[in-house]
C-alpha cells in the first residue's frame, strides 16, 4: 500500500510540488491543531500594532510577556489616534490580514491566525518556486531528496512559528525565499517571461528591503548585484526596464534609512555603546575618550536602554547632548577596525546567535495550555535543534563556509564569463547577494546595537546560510557544482 502511494507520487507530483505540499500541511498541523503555536511578545509588538488599529486587548497581557503566545486583539472601532512609529511593509500583510478577517471571523476581534494563513499561502508559493529552480532539469530520485531537504530544513516550526506573531521575521523569511527563487528561475531560464521573474525579483526585494529599518542594506546590496540581470537579455526595453527597477530598489534601499525614527536611533545607538563597545572593552573609560565622551559615562557599561531603575535617564537632554551626539555607526566601525581584538570578541559573539533560528527567551504556547512560561516546541524543530547544538559558534567557521561555496561556484562562474554567457554567470553573484545579506545582519547588528537581542537580529544571517547551504547541496546532487549546465543555451537571448 504504501510502495503504491509512493509509486503515485513520483509518478504525479513533482518535487516542488511535494516540497510545497509537506511545508504547508506541517505547518497547518502546527500553527492550526490545537496546541497552537506562536511566538511570545518581547515588547516589540506595539511598534507595529496600534498604528495598524489593533490593539491588545488582554487584561492579562503584560503577564505573558516572552513566556506565552496570545493570538486574539482588538480592533479600534473608532478613531485611532496613534501614528506610525516606524515605516514597515509589514503593515501591508497585517491589514490585509484583518480584512480577511473582517470577511469570515469578526470585525472587534482580530485573531491572528488569519495573519498566519495569509502568510502560509505565501511561503507555500515561494517553497514551490525556489524547489522548483532547484530541481529544474533534475532527475526525478535527487530530486526528491532536495525536496525533502527543503521540507525539514524551511517547514521547521523555529521558522514559521514566526507567522502567528508580530515580528517582521515573517516578511523576511518569505520574501528572501521569493527573491532567491526568482533569482534562480531567472539563471536557469525555467519560464519563458523574464519580466514575470524580474518583477518577483524586484517586488520581493523591495518588500524585504522596507519590513525593518535594520534590512536598508539590502536594497543597496541587491541593486549592486542585480548588476549581472541587465545583460542576461539583449532586448533594449527588457535593459531598460532592470535598470530603472534596480536604481528604484537603490532609492528605496537609501529611503529605509533615513525614514528611521529617531527615538529607535537612540535605542539602538545606545546598545551599540553600552552592550557592544564598552561591554567588551579592557579600559571602558579610556573606549569613551576615543568618541571624545566624558569617561564619567562608562556607569552606563552593560546597561540597556529599557533598564527601569537605571543610573540616568536614557531620554534626557543631557545624555543627547554629551553622549549621542558624540558617535555614529561610522564612528563605531572605524572603532572596531581599530580595535580588533574587540570586535574578533564581538564577531564571535554574533556567530554564537547566528545559527538560531528562533529565540530561546520566547514561548511558543498559549497560557491557557497550562505550559510552563517560556516553554517551546519540539514539533518538526528537528533541523532548527540539530543546526543550534551541532554547528561551530565561531566566526572563523563562518569565514571558512563563504570560502568553501564561493570556490564551489568560481569555476562555472569564470568559464561563463570568458564565453560571455551572461545569464549562466548569474548564480554565483545571486549567492554573494545572499553571503552579503547574512553578513549584513551581523555587522549592522553588532555596530548598530552591540549584543541586544542578537538571535532575532542574525535572523537574516541564519536564513542566508540555511538557502545557500541548501541550494549548494541540490547542486552537490545534481553533480552541476562546478559545470557551467547553461553554457550554449543561454548564448543568445531574443534581442
Amino acid at each position: 500500500m504504501i510502495s503504491n502511494v509512493l509509486r503515485m507520487i513520483l509518478r504525479y507530483v513533482s518535487p516542488a510540488a511535494f516540497a510545497a505540499a509537506g511545508v504547508l500541511l506541517i505547518t497547518v498541523a502546527a500553527l492550526f491543531v490545537p496546541p497552537y503555536i506562536g511566538m511570545a511578545d518581547n515588547g516589540d509588538f506595539f511598534r507595529i500594532l496600534y498604528s495598524n488599529g489593533l490593539y491588545f486587548n488582554d487584561p492579562n497581557y503584560n503577564s505573558q510577556y516572552l513566556g506565552y503566545f496570545v493570538k486574539n486583539y482588538g480592533i479600534y472601532q473608532y478613531f485611532n489616534e496613534n501614528g506610525a512609529t516606524l515605516f514597515s511593509s509589514q503593515s501591508l500583510f497585517i491589514k490585509a490580514s484583518m480584512f480577511i478577517n473582517l470577511i469570515f471571523h469578526d470585525s472587534q476581534l482580530f485573531d491572528i491566525r488569519y495573519q498566519a494563513w495569509l502568510y502560509l499561502v505565501l511561503y507555500t508559493i515561494a517553497v514551490y518556486l525556489l524547489v522548483e529552480a532547484l530541481t529544474w532539469k533534475m532527475s526525478k530520485k535527487p530530486g526528491y531528496i532536495v525536496a525533502t531537504i527543503a521540507i525539514f530544513i524551511l517547514g521547521d516550526t523555529g521558522y514559521t512559528a514566526y507567522f502567528n506573531s508580530f515580528y517582521s521575521e515573517s516578511i523576511v523569511l518569505i520574501m528572501m525565499v521569493f527573491m532567491i527563487a526568482s533569482g534562480l528561475l531567472l539563471y536557469r531560464k525555467r519560464y519563458s517571461n523574464d519580466y514575470l521573474m524580474l518583477s518577483a525579483f524586484i517586488l520581493s526585494s523591495i518588500f524585504l528591503t522596507t519590513s525593518k529599518q535594520q534590512n536598508a542594506p539590502v536594497g543597496i546590496i541587491t541593486a549592486v548585484l542585480g548588476f549581472f540581470l541587465i545583460y542576461i537579455r539583449n532586448k533594449r526595453t527588457y535593459r531598460i526596464v532592470t535598470f530603472i527597477s534596480l536604481i528604484g530598489m537603490l532609492g528605496v534601499g537609501i529611503g529605509t534609512y533615513v525614514l528611521i525614527p529617531k527615538e529607535f536611533v537612540n535605542i539602538n545607538k545606545y546598545h551599540a555603546m553600552t552592550r557592544g563597545v564598552l561591554m567588551n572593552s579592557v579600559n571602558p573609560e579610556k573606549s569613551l575618550e576615543a568618541f571624545g565622551i566624558e569617561k564619567q559615562y562608562a556607569v552606563l557599561n552593560g546597561s540597556l536602554y529599557y533598564n527601569p531603575y537605571a543610573s540616568l535617564d536614557v531620554d534626557s537632554k543631557l545624555l543627547q547632548d554629551n553622549f549621542y551626539s558624540k558617535y555614529g555607526f561610522g564612528s563605531i566601525l572605524t572603532y572596531y577596525i581599530s580595535h580588533p581584538d574587540q570586535a574578533g570578541k564581538m564577531l564571535n559573539l554574533a556567530a554564537r546567535d547566528g545559527f538560531t533560528i528562533r529565540p530561546k527567551a520566547l514561548g511558543n504556547y498559549e497560557k491557557s495550555t497550562g505550559k510552563p512560561f517560556g516553554a517551546q516546541t519540539v514539533f518538526f524543530s528537528g533541523y532548527s535543534l540539530l543546526k543550534d547544538a551541532l554547528t561551530p559558534k565561531t566566526f572563523g567557521f563562518v569565514i571558512l563556509w563563504i570560502l568553501i561555496i564561493v570556490g564551489l561556484y568560481m569555476p562555472s562562474f569564470v568559464s561563463a564569463i570568458r564565453a560571455r554567457q551572461w545569464r549562466s554567470s548569474l548564480r554565483l553573484p545571486l549567492i554573494v547577494m545572499m553571503i552579503l545579506l547574512g553578513l549584513t545582519a551581523i555587522f549592522v547588528s553588532i555596530i548598530g546595537a552591540g549584543d541586544a537581542d542578537l538571535s532575532k537580529h542574525k535572523f537574516l544571517f541564519t536564513l542566508s546560510f540555511d538557502l545557500v547551504s541548501l541550494l549548494t547541496i541540490g547542486d552537490l546532487l545534481a553533480k552541476r557544482l562546478w559545470t557551467n549546465e547553461s553554457v550554449g543555451e543561454h548564448a543568445t537571448d531574443e534581442k
